[in-house]
C-alpha cells in the first residue's frame, strides 16, 4: 500500500535529477537532522549520488553500458596512454612535456632523498659527538681520588 506512493515519489525525484534529492536531503536536515542523515545514507547506498563509474545499481540513474565498439575503442585509447586530441602536433607536445615532467619529478625525488640523507647524517653526527663528549673524562677532575698519605 505505502510502497506504490513511495515508489512514485522516488520516480518523480529521479526524473527531476540530483538537485531534487539534494534539496530533499537539506530539508530533512533542517526539519529533523536524523531524517536528513537517513536521506544521505539512502542516497549513497542506492547509488543516486555516486559517479557513473561507481554505480552498484539502484535508481534510474544507473549507468548502462553501451553495447558497441565505441566503448572498446575508448578502452584501447586509454590503455595506450593519453587519449588522442585529434591534433598530432599537440599530442606530440603533450607526450614530450609529460615525459619531461616525469623525469623532473624523478630527479626532484632523488634530490629530496639526498637532502633527507644529509640531514639525517648531520643529526646522527651531532648525536655521536654529544655522546662522545658525555662519555669522555673531564680533564679537570682526577680519575681517582688521591691515596691517603
Amino acid at each position: 500500500m505505502i510502497a506504490q506512493p513511495v515508489e512514485a515519489a522516488m520516480g518523480k525525484l529521479d526524473d527531476m535529477g540530483k538537485g531534487a534529492w539534494i534539496g530533499l536531503m537539506v530539508l530533512g536536515f533542517i526539519l529533523f537532522w536524523p531524517m536528513g542523515l537517513g536521506m544521505l545514507a539512502f542516497l549513497i547506498m542506492s547509488g543516486r549520488m555516486g559517479s557513473k563509474r561507481c554505480r552498484r545499481g539502484g535508481g534510474r540513474w544507473r549507468f548502462e553500458r553501451d553495447s558497441g565498439d565505441s566503448e572498446n575503442a575508448s578502452h584501447r585509447r586509454y590503455e595506450s596512454g593519453s587519449p588522442s586530441s585529434g591534433n598530432g602536433a599537440f599530442d606530440e607536445y603533450r607526450t614530450e612535456t609529460l615525459k619531461r615532467l616525469e623525469q623532473e619529478q624523478a630527479e626532484f625525488m632523488e634530490f629530496l632523498e639526498r637532502l633527507r640523507f644529509a640531514k639525517d647524517k648531520e643529526e646522527f653526527d651531532q648525536f655521536l659527538a654529544s655522546r662522545r663528549q658525555a662519555l669522555a673524562p673531564d680533564p679537570e677532575t682526577p680519575d681517582a681520588p688521591p691515596a691517603p698519605a
